[in-house]
């Protein structure tokens, strides 16, 4: 307890008694009586052989439940163990290389550290760190091509997240890196640890082809991320039909089944080659293991087909998509649960495209804005 604070009443002894009162604040001073914790108490590294020097092997992690005046910063310093003075340890407790290893000449080192803390007097507590010294690097990464559909609002994408690289690498302690090489980078950024693909906002109706570079210190390899963004129409949500499957996930429909549902789908509803499918948003239904996938279609003339005619055609189309994927409902309104007769019912559709929902798998990730759809009685 770091302190205490009293309230003291003083009263007379007169009729009637009077009292007054003050308060009392009593501060607990700390004295330095506990030593720096290492977290963990020993530790284990490697680094690669032929590793460039100042490489970094490993953080070290020092606690005090002494107050901050008698805890960090620490001071370290290594005791035995680096006589050739291989490492270096900064004051932040970061252990690097010295010199440029060879696992020949050596495969393991163990060094004594000490951490002091700052009290007075100090305190002081020691680890050992085993340093293993490995091969360098034999296999090359390996990285999956990355196709990425962001559907936006006019002018309206805020940026984000919108999928990752998937890569791996036969060397169990090879660290990779990911970097951006090609020239969009006004455009989108990737994160070099875990390999993110981030778009910036204002992306243009388009196709953008990115190569990103994985390496593994020894090794690099390229591989392309496609990027098409599709911006939405104001006139496409009014033309919408709304397909419901049963018992998939969006992670499962963007992996599995969307090249081929969206292929199935085409041959359904489009009546002329020059007809274009927009796929506009999918979204999981609350409370339910359904899904629900927004479309329209688009004449050549820039027109959109009604939806009454494309319930009809996916009607006559339905044992064919089914093939692809279990259907539950095929919706134009949704008035469930509403006392009214389906001509009756008015459905508006509202699109957040500041909310937006990515869906990504190793190969395949689709971006789209969340949906809300509002439905009433008109009789």
């Amino acid at each position: 307890i770091s302190g205490y604070s009293l309230v003291i009443q003083a009263r007379d002894s007169g009729t009637p008694p009077l009292s007054s009162s003050v308060t009392v604040n009593v501060d607990i001073s700390d004295v330095n009586d506990n030593s720096p914790v290492f977290t963990p108490a020993n530790y284990t590294a490697v680094i690669q052989e032929n590793k460039p020097v100042g490489t970094s092997i490993l953080q070290l992690v020092v606690t005090d439940k002494d107050s901050f005046h008698n805890g960090p910063p620490f001071t370290f310093t290594i005791l035995t163990g680096n006589e050739e003075e291989e490492f270096t340890l900064d004051p932040h407790g970061v252990l690097r290389s010295a010199v440029i290893f060879k696992h020949m000449v050596a495969t393991e080192y163990v060094l004594c550290v000490q951490a002091k803390d700052s009290g007075k007097p100090q305190q002081v507590s020691h680890t050992y760190i085993q340093v293993r010294v490995i091969e360098e690097s034999i296999h090359k990464p390996t990285a999956i091509p990355l196709e990425i559909f962001i559907v936006t609002m006019e002018d309206d994408f805020p940026g984000g997240v919108i999928g990752k690289i998937h890569a791996t690498d036969q060397d169990v302690y090879d660290v990779l890196t990911y970097t951006l090489k090609s020239e969009q980078k006004s455009l989108f950024k990737v994160n070099s640890h875990d390999g993110k693909i981030i778009a910036l906002g204002g992306l243009d109706n388009g196709k953008y082809v990115l190569n990103v570079s994985v390496s593994d210190g020894r090794f690099q390899v390229l591989i392309d991320v496609v990027v098409h963004v599709e911006q939405l129409l104001q006139e496409m949500l009014q033309n919408t039909v709304t397909i419901r499957f049963e018992n998939v996930s969006p992670e499962d429909f963007v992996g599995l089944h969307m090249h081929g549902f969206r292929r199935t789908l085409r041959n359904a509803v489009l009546s002329q080659k020059q007809d274009s499918l927009h796929i506009i948003s999918i979204q999981p239904v609350a409370g339910s293991n359904q899904l629900d996938m927004l479309f329209a279609v688009q004449m050549h003339n820039s027109a959109f087909y009604k939806p009454a005619y494309l319930i009809q055609k996916l009607t006559n189309a339905r044992r064919h998509l089914e093939n692809v994927i279990r259907i539950s409902a095929i919706l134009e309104k949704n008035c469930s649960g509403l006392d009214c007769q389906e001509q009756h019912c008015e459905q508006s559709l509202s699109i957040d495209s500041h909310s937006l929902m990515t869906y990504s798998t190793a190969r395949i990730s689709f971006v789209c804005p969340r949906f809300y759809r509002n439905v009433r009685c008109m009789c």
